[in-house]
C-alpha cells in the first residue's frame, strides 16, 4: 500500500505543460473528503521551478480559497513577473472546473556562497521502530516519541520524523512542502482534552487557510528529517503553527507557518 501511495504522489509531481505558463496536474487517489493541501503545496512548487529554470525555490506562500474536488485534475497558471541573474519571483494560480481553489507567490534563488549560521535547539536521538506512526497521506516512514492521537490533553508542540523515499533532486522541495502540511492542526489541537485531528468534522471543523515554506538549505531525500513544530495561538476560530525541518545531523533544512479554520460547536 505505501509503494502504491508512493508511486501515486511521484505521478502527480510529473505534470503536463499545455501551453506557455500552463500545466496539468493529475490528483492523488486518496480516501479523502477533500484535495490534501500538501498535493497543491507540491504541485506549486514543481510549477514554480517550471517557471524559473535554474535557480532554487526559496519560499512558497499559498493561499487556500475554496476545497479542491478529489477525482480531477487541477489546472496551473504560472506568471514570471520578475527574474534576473539571481532571483525570481512566480504568481501561481490553482483552478478546477468550478474556479480557482488555491493561489501562490513563490520566490526562486541562486544558492550562493555566504556566512553560515544557525540558532536552533538540537536534536533529538531519532526514536526507534517501536515508536512509528501510520500518517495516512505520508507515504513513508514516519516516526514520533509523543502520541498526537491520544485524546489526553499536552503542550501545543510536536517533533515527527519522518523519511521521504529517495528521489530525483528537482522534487526535494515538493516533496519536503508536502510533508510540512499534514500535522499543525493536530499540533494546535493538543492541548484540548479529548479531542485530536481524527475528530475532524465531527467535534470541529478545520481547513488550512494559508501555508508558507521557506527553503533555507539544499537537502537530499532518503534521510531522515526532523519536523519541529509549534502552535502558539488558536483564537476567533483559527489556529496557527509554525515549524523547523531539520536534519539528523541538526542542519536547519527548512521552516514553515500555517493558519487554519478551527471552529468548534
Amino acid at each position: 500500500m505505501t509503494t502504491d501511495l508512493w508511486k501515486d504522489l511521484l505521478s502527480c509531481l510529473d505534470l503536463s505543460a499545455q501551453a506557455v505558463g500552463t500545466y496539468d496536474g493529475r490528483s492523488q487517489h486518496l480516501a479523502y473528503r477533500r484535495l490534501f493541501g500538501g498535493q497543491f503545496l507540491a504541485q506549486f512548487a514543481r510549477v514554480a521551478c517550471l517557471a524559473a529554470p535554474g535557480k532554487a525555490l526559496k519560499s512558497l506562500h499559498t493561499q487556500f480559497l475554496r476545497e479542491g474536488r478529489t477525482g480531477e485534475p487541477v489546472r496551473y497558471e504560472a506568471e514570471v513577473p520578475q527574474q534576473g541573474r539571481t532571483f525570481a519571483t512566480v504568481r501561481l494560480t490553482a483552478r478546477q472546473e468550478h474556479g480557482v481553489v488555491a493561489v501562490a507567490s513563490a520566490s526562486l534563488h541562486v544558492w550562493e556562497e555566504g556566512p553560515d549560521r544557525q540558532t536552533v535547539e538540537p536534536v533529538p536521538a531519532l526514536p526507534g521502530p517501536e515508536r512509528t506512526v501510520e500518517l495516512g497521506l505520508l507515504p513513508w516512514e514516519s516516526r514520533a516519541a509523543t502520541d498526537l492521537d491520544t485524546a489526553k490533553s499536552g503542550p501545543p508542540a510536536y517533533e515527527l520524523w519522518t523519511r521521504i523515499p529517495a528521489a530525483e533532486p528537482d522534487l526535494g522541495p515538493a516533496l519536503l512542502a508536502y510533508a510540512t502540511d499534514l500535522t499543525l492542526i493536530g499540533t494546535a489541537l493538543r492541548p484540548v482534552e479529548g479531542v485530536t485531528q481524527a475528530d475532524s468534522g465531527v467535534a470541529f471543523a478545520s481547513a488550512v487557510t494559508a501555508h508558507t515554506v521557506w527553503f533555507h538549505r539544499p537537502f537530499s531525500t532518503g534521510r531522515w528529517l526532523l519536523l519541529r513544530q509549534h502552535s502558539p495561538l488558536a483564537a476567533h476560530g483559527r489556529c496557527f503553527g509554525r515549524g523547523d525541518v531539520l536534519g539528523e545531523d541538526g542542519m536547519l533544512l527548512a521552516s514553515c507557518a500555517q493558519e487554519s479554520l478551527l471552529r468548534f460547536g
